[in-house]
């Protein structure tokens, strides 16, 4: 053995395979540098890759029968391998090139293993989604139709691009909220990538006349600028399924990232063969995030009559039969009884068209947490919490998902547990307004109320859930002590959610205060979230008129229900009244079952007391 290590030393075997292996992997940087600027393909990467272990056993059989040729000593033998200054170097340059593949390995895996930790939010039991990957944010696609109305088809076509490429999971991609940001903006690609801490940036535009389609994309790699791919794509309308599937296998071939799909599985499902239906479909679901309730079922209960199978579509109307209580005044102004019976209609067609959708797909999250929210209108309360746990765990990102979720856990008196789901929340999308709406909420429930007033003042008092905006901004001033901006922050209430007497009386109290009234019973009647003012006059009590409605009504996730947990609040959760509100509610038996809340516990076998 000693005899042939010292033959392969002196045909050079050892200095050939180092230098081979240095050139190689110098070799290799450059190509994983240049090729995405040369948009090479997969296959010429691999292709080089191959060629390049083939030639490492053909480099030492040259090195071995280079001794046919090499000179000899003066007795006929052939000249022994000296130790040169060569030889160091190439000796340094493998011991270089292990120690820096050692470290990339290390780095990578440690880097991992602290992302991982750091997004997992303390508390939080619900599943995590991946936080590694190569971030990914899709802009909205411009609308170049010569029709201005074709903007829902445009948008329609964003969303389905960026809901392929969140199915494969090396990618990382930034929720539509966060991206839509940018929407009409001149657009300068390294500062929306460093917002929206993205390493690639997707551009595009999409022109549709009469029955064709064209989408124009492009891929950019956002710190410098290169266009990594770009194409277009011109089909007729009944191929859009097809043209969505092209382009994000396309994107994920640029980047070189493995779809990793089962045998037979796409990145885009054709859901429906009615191109009518689905652009209905995509018309609906800008609609619905809108919040323009009543169009949105105007356009889908035709959409589901039509297209019986369409799964997608009858979960957008459960959601949109669910939300329509929320955003309609009904709920706040109505006699109770006729708020009673519209509140129950829309909760019983939400309640069977989530249900329908999920029969069609089993595992349609949207379907899911709709459900959930509506089960728990109706006091099922471990029914709805198993239901949310089942739609986060076919989508662990689900931003609606999270946000109702969260609002779930707040009303069954889980605080912390809600906050933490906020802070997840914000992290993935940090940038809607009806989002930090209810994250601002959750904080003042947790005693946060003047850290909650940034997060409300840096928002519009007209965004989506203006309302809301103004009450819960308004009731923070007033927790603050800051009592003449809490009026005038309720009288820059728009919209038909309360009436306009309505928020001038509450205006006029909360001005007054802290000085106390004499006759409580005789002020106003707040059956809207503006019933925060009693706790400022004296008039705690009055509190109960709009939460006992809220409960009555089954309002979906009410915020008069959840808000029983404000530390102004406090002295309510002393009395009997209270406990005869959550055991009418069914909290209590929940409690038993699933754990008991942040601010109660067990009193003996049949009693509570909470803080």
């Amino acid at each position: 053995m000693g005899n042939f290590f010292a033959e392969l030393k002196r045909r050079h075997m050892f200095r050939v395979a180092a230098a081979y292996a240095v050139v190689a992997w110098l070799l290799l940087q450059i190509v994983n540098n240049v090729a995405p600027g040369l948009n090479l393909p997969n296959s010429a990467v691999t292709l080089i890759i191959v060629l390049l272990a083939v030639g490492f056993p053909v480099a030492l059989v040259f090195a071995w029968i280079h001794e046919l040729w090499a000179p000899s000593s003066a007795d006929g033998a052939s000249a022994q391998a000296k130790i040169t200054r060569l030889d160091f170097a190439l000796v340094g340059g493998l011991a270089l090139v292990l120690a820096t593949v050692g470290y990339q390995q290390l780095a990578s895996s440690s880097g991992t293993s602290a992302t991982q930790q750091a997004n997992i939010a303390p508390g939080a039991s619900q599943p995590q989604g991946p936080t590694t990957g190569i971030s990914i944010a899709v802009l909205p696609f411009a609308n170049v139709s010569d029709d201005a109305g074709q903007e829902f088809f445009s948008d329609g076509m964003n969303d389905e691009i960026m809901t392929a490429l969140a199915k494969i999971q090396d990618l990382r991609v930034v929720p539509r909220p966060s991206a839509f940001q940018f929407k009409g903006q001149n657009r300068d690609i390294q500062a929306i990538s460093q917002a929206l801490n993205a390493r690639y940036v997707i551009d595009g535009s999409v022109r549709r006349a009469g029955t064709r389609v064209r989408i124009a994309a492009q891929l950019i790699q956002a710190d410098n600028g290169v266009n990594i791919w770009a194409d277009s794509f011109d089909r007729e309308l009944t191929d859009i399924f097809a043209i969505q599937e092209d382009i994000a296998q396309a994107i994920a071939g640029a980047l070189r990232v493995p779809l990793g799909l089962q045998q037979g599985q796409r990145l885009v499902s054709a859901r429906t063969d009615d191109l009518e239906s689905y652009q209905q479909y995509l018309r609906a679901r800008a609609l619905v995030r809108a919040r323009t309730i009543a169009s949105a079922i105007d356009v889908l209960e035709p959409v589901v009559a039509r297209d019986p199978n369409f799964a997608p579509a009858w979960a957008l109307l459960s959601q949109a039969y669910r939300l329509a209580p929320v955003f309609s005044p009904i709920t706040r102004t109505a006699p109770l009884e006729e708020a009673r019976l519209a509140v129950q209609s829309s909760l019983e067609k939400g309640e069977a068209a989530a249900r329908k959708a999920i029969e069609l797909d089993s595992r349609n999250a949207t379907a899911y947490f709709n459900l959930a929210v509506i089960q728990s209108a109706l006091r099922k309360w471990t029914t709805a919490e198993d239901l949310f746990r089942q739609a986060l765990a076919f989508d662990p990102n689900d931003t609606d998902a999270l946000h109702d979720f969260s609002s779930f856990l707040l009303l069954v008196g889980r605080l912390k547990e809600a906050l933490s789901l906020r802070e997840q929340l914000r992290t993935l999308e940090p940038f809607v307004p009806i989002y930090n709406v209810v994250t601002a909420e959750i904080m003042q429930v947790n005693g946060q109320s003047r850290a909650s007033i940034p997060i409300l003042e840096a928002l519009p008092s007209d965004v989506a859930g203006g309302y809301l905006r103004n009450a819960w901004l308004a009731r923070a001033y007033a927790a603050a002590g800051r009592y003449a901006e809490s009026a005038d922050t309720i009288l820059a209430i728009t919209g038909n959610q309360v009436t306009r007497r309505s928020a001038e009386d509450a205006a006029r109290l909360i001005r007054q205060a802290p000085t106390k009234v004499t006759a409580p019973q005789e002020l106003p009647a707040f059956l809207s979230e503006l019933n925060f003012v009693y706790a400022y006059v004296g008039a705690l009590d009055r509190v109960w008129e709009f939460t006992d409605r809220a409960l009555e009504l089954s309002w979906p996730l009410g915020s008069g229900v959840r808000d029983i947990w404000l530390p102004e609040y406090a002295p309510l959760r002393k009395t009997e009244r209270f406990k005869a509100f959550v055991g009418k509610a069914g909290l209590v038996d929940y409690w038993r079952a699933r754990g008991w809340p942040d601010l109660c516990r067990p009193a003996g076998a049949d009693d509570f007391t909470c803080d």
